[in-house]
């Protein structure tokens, strides 16, 4: 299966964690992949893109328009990056009032369900798994997740927040 994914938010929303976690869980799968990023402010809190492609490529960097899916980990990053959307791209945002995108309010569910906002990408990134937007399955990222997630704590902490948008994802 062949898929651009493009991610954009702000420096240290984990636009890099769940970038290498979809692109290790490709990699388990068997899958070719390309990925590249920009984050040169992101120590600053500035926006931070990257650009995931799984299949057969031969550029990392995603064409205007040409993502299959983007998401948007931060919601004013939709005015900092929109030439990723093209007519056929779905788009999942971290936003309390989605609009015409698929959108869960995962930094407000982050924050009242897990006790940190820190934990929203991957409760953005469970929601999107659970409704069929990238190319792995469910069970490809649980598998993946404790190679990135080295301490217990920070795994059992990775897999609530994932499954807390999973459970939001049947709504």
């Amino acid at each position: 299966m062949n898929q651009q994914v493009a991610i954009s938010g702000l420096g240290g929303q984990g636009v890099l964690f769940i970038t290498r976690l979809l692109a290790e869980a490709a990699m388990a799968m068997g899958q070719d992949i390309l990925s590249s990023e920009t984050h040169g402010m992101a120590m600053r809190g500035g926006a931070v893109i990257s650009h995931l492609k799984v299949g057969n490529y031969i550029s990392p960097l995603i064409r205007s328009g040409a993502a299959n899916v983007a998401v948007y980990l931060a919601e004013e990053n939709l005015d900092v990056h929109p030439q990723l959307i093209g007519p056929n791209t779905s788009v999942l945002i971290n936003s309390a009032k989605p609009g015409k995108y698929l959108g869960l309010d995962a930094s407000g569910l982050a924050e009242k369900e897990l006790g940190s906002r820190r934990a929203a990408n991957l409760v953005l990134l469970g929601y999107g798994l659970g409704k069929g937007l990238f190319f792995a399955d469910v069970d490809s990222v649980f598998r993946t997740l404790p190679t990135l997630s080295r301490a217990d704590k920070v795994l059992s902490a990775n897999e609530k927040a994932l499954n807390a948008g999973l459970a939001r994802s049947a709504d």
